[in-house]
């Protein structure tokens, strides 16, 4: 029995899904979610942000003693300058201006990260420098896109979807002249680094060797002798099959 037309037929459909099934996987990516919540902040802004008075300026990577710091949008106005971080999530979302990380809860799943104000934080004070200006003339803002259900009370500049253009109008005070808008949105022009792939690539690679130095120190260590604990489980007793952190020097259990 011939069956070289059924194999033909079933790598054609294999073949025929194969692009459906990248584009599947590049959807899922970090990267992808990144590039679509920059993406709908800034039309958000182009569609309700008056142009003449509202000046976006996108994807900014900075220079800084350490490194670079990139910045996903900043908005230049005769009301301040708004340094916006976005995050793409979804699942709830607990936390409060003063805590270090922030919860992401999925069903049963918990998992940390860093509270976003504290990450802007570096962003704002960058362009502090860069611009020469005051922290009453700076607003840091953060945007979550993407399905996540604020659980907790939020701040003010901590916002979901278009709730940051809300946040932005609310600011009425003019702190910089029409001159000062004009030399602020050259000078962060002028400042940045060329966006290009290179930039980018250069910055993550930072971006890691700073995770990687951190998690060095976060190393718990033996407070007897001071070598780094390791994660052990209970071989015998009621307590069978509990894990906890035991020095990494101890003889197995």
């Amino acid at each position: 029995m011939n069956l070289t037309p059924l194999f033909t037929q079933i790598f054609g459909a294999i073949w025929y899904l194969t692009p459906f099934a990248i584009l599947a996987m590049i959807l899922k990516t970090p990267w992808f979610k990144g590039v679509m919540g920059e993406f709908i902040v800034n039309l958000t802004a182009k569609l309700f942000l008056d142009k003449q008075k509202y000046h976006l300026i996108k994807n900014v990577t900075l220079p800084t003693e350490d490194g670079t710091t990139q910045i996903d949008h900043i908005i230049v106005s005769k009301y301040g300058v708004f340094v916006v971080e976005t995050k793409n999530m979804k699942g709830w979302i607990f936390g409060n201006a003063h805590q270090k990380t922030w919860t992401q809860k999925i069903y049963k799943h918990s998992s940390k990260f860093q509270n976003p104000l504290h990450q802007n934080y570096k962003h704002v004070k960058t362009l502090e420098s860069l611009l020469e200006l005051n922290d009453q003339q700076m607003h840091s803002v953060v945007v979550f896109v993407g399905d996540s259900t604020f659980k907790t009370d939020m701040p003010e500049n901590v916002t979901y979807g278009g709730g940051y253009i809300r946040y932005i109008k609310s600011k009425t005070q003019r702190v910089l002249t029409d001159v000062q808008v004009t030399e602020i949105t050259k000078k962060i022009t002028a400042g940045r680094l060329t966006p290009s792939f290179k930039t980018n690539r250069e910055h993550v690679k930072h971006i890691k060797t700073i995770v990687a130095e951190k998690e060095k120190t976060d190393v718990q260590t033996c407070p007897a002798c001071q070598s780094p604990m390791m994660m052990r489980e209970t071989k015998k007793g009621q307590n069978i099959g509990n894990k906890f952190w035991g020095c990494s020097k101890f003889s197995k259990m």
